[in-house]
């Protein structure tokens, strides 16, 4: 007589199964332990399939701003949304300081001598990061968030059929840089290749492991994320700011306030990045996504380091609300 499908063997353990995983376990040591402990005989592959099936979203991890109150949640999300949309437009350029970003933000105002593009350029960051939060939880994310997410990113750009908001790039694309003392110019992935290659993307975006109570992991998905994204380069524009918004689905998922790469190591930031693609040379179709290089790993130090600007904001908060119920 066959054997129960992993759904039905697996239905009897599955709280056990999900706090095992937000206890940071593998897939494949899940099955060991579930296999060893009621002789089940499943696979990794099985317990992976399951537990992606019930867990409800990507992630499943208490998001970083729940269980404060309305108005402390509203001023550490302000706060949030503030210091990512500066550093993340300041990364390309952008002439607003923080202080300038919180009056456009919070005000409304108009900065005298600053130029209009930057302003827009800071509503449609904010906006961009409202879609990232109501994205967080979808089962999976699809090309259609991506355009949705980049016409935020870009919504005051002109319209230009060669360089469409909203959809893959139609043109060529690259970046100047130096190379062994010398002046070279890197093509990113061919317009040809786009769709096939964010096909790609988005199954290994979609399949990665939850980082609940993982902060190491968090970071790993956010520059596997970021690090192919930007490889490709599948919009005219905006490549660098959608990279750093996607990149931190997983981790807002896994419980975790957002990953921002500051002004201030912007040069080093730029300068793994290049390492990178100038070793990886431009992908293709077939390409492998993620050849390994040290700048990976370098590129996680760096972020590691910076992640306490969003952490000491939420802790914070936290101390506020103890505060104010000890009070109480």
């Amino acid at each position: 007589m066959p054997g129960k499908p992993y759904q039905s063997k697996l239905a009897p353990y599955e709280a056990e199964l999900f706090q095992w995983l937000d206890e940071g376990l593998s897939y494949r040591t899940i099955a060991a332990e579930l296999n060893q402990k009621y002789d089940l005989g499943v696979t990794y592959n099985a317990v992976y399939s399951f537990l992606k099936k019930r867990r409800p979203g990507r992630g499943g991890g208490r998001l970083f701003f729940e269980g404060f109150s309305p108005d402390i949640k509203d001023q550490l999300l302000k706060r949030i949304t503030a210091e990512w949309t500066h550093d993340s437009t300041a990364i390309e350029g952008n002439t607003l300081t923080l202080g300038e970003t919180v009056q456009v933000l919070e005000l409304g105002l108009t900065i005298s001598g600053k130029p209009l593009k930057d302003h827009q350029e800071v509503y449609g960051h904010a906006r961009a990061i409202d879609l990232i939060y109501e994205m967080i939880r979808k089962k999976e994310v699809t090309a259609h968030d991506l355009f949705d997410l980049h016409r935020a990113v870009m919504q005051q750009a002109p319209i230009d059929a060669m360089n469409p908001v909203g959809a893959w790039k139609r043109d060529y694309n690259g970046t100047p840089g130096i190379k062994d003392g010398k002046s070279v110019y890197m093509e990113y992935a061919a317009p040809q290749d786009v769709s096939k290659l964010m096909e790609r993307w988005l199954e290994d975006f979609n399949g990665m492991e939850p980082c609940t109570n993982r902060p190491d992991r968090a970071i790993a998905s956010y520059v596997q994320a970021h690090m192919i994204f930007v490889r490709i380069h599948p919009f005219f524009d905006g490549n660098g700011r959608m990279a750093r918004l996607l990149a931190n689905l997983p981790v807002l998922n896994g419980g975790f306030p957002p990953v921002i790469v500051p002004i201030e190591r912007r040069s080093e930031y730029i300068n793994l990045l290049w390492a990178y693609e100038n070793f990886a040379g431009t992908i293709k179709k077939g390409s492998q996504l993620l050849p390994a290089h040290p700048a990976i790993r370098m590129m996680e130090s760096l972020l590691k380091e910076e992640w306490n600007k969003t952490v000491s904001l939420v802790e914070e908060a936290r101390k506020l609300e103890v505060n104010r119920k000890s009070s109480d």
